[in-house]
């Protein structure tokens, strides 16, 4: 099974917020653009979906359920055909999903490695995860709306270089959180 120190983690987190939206502050109408292209953009809703695919077949491989020890290899066809026909035959807003899949692996990754810190800053680490769980529901059921608060949060520079800011900072705390509390 997958471990990785909380120290890694949030420092990796940290660097993958902290890095795009330092560009949103240097350039902003870049940024925006790239964003707005976001949630129709094929490739990266495959490649979104294959890996999220990919990574949900680990974990299925490491479930130690009984019950289903018979059943995996269906499962892990099941599986493979489910991601690989997304990417064939869902192509509107295979980003968003590819991406609402992954915010969902990638949460249970968070709150798994969080699980046993001493530090309450864990906390910071599991209520983020909480969230990314509530936005891959939300946009799993309803990906068009992530394009509809792009476009929002997209709208003005003032909007970009405010929304960057505030989410570089948050990336910047959790760098840190891993740097020097973890």
């Amino acid at each position: 099974m997958l471990t990785v120190k909380l120290s890694t983690l949030a420092v990796i987190l940290g660097l993958a917020v902290l890095a795009p939206n330092l560009y949103g502050l240097w350039q902003p109408a870049r940024f925006a653009a790239v964003a707005r292209q976001f949630p129709r953009h094929w490739l990266t809703g495959v490649v979104l979906m294959l890996v999220s695919t990919a990574w949900f077949i680990y974990y299925v491989r490491w479930e130690e359920v009984a019950d289903f020890e018979p059943l995996k290899p269906y499962l892990y066809g099941l599986f493979i055909a489910v991601g690989i026909g997304s990417c064939l035959f869902v192509r509107d807003f295979l980003a968003v999903r590819g991406a609402a899949v992954f915010m969902l692996l990638l949460a249970k990754l968070m709150v798994d490695t969080a699980r046993w810190a001493e530090s309450d800053w864990r906390l910071v680490i599991v209520v983020w995860a909480y969230v990314l769980v509530v936005a891959g529901i939300w946009l799993t059921v309803s990906p068009w709306r992530l394009r509809d608060w792009l476009q929002w949060a997209t709208a003005t520079e003032q909007r970009v270089r405010v929304g960057s800011a505030l989410r570089a900072a948050f990336g910047l705390l959790v760098l840190l959180l891993g740097l020097f509390v973890f």
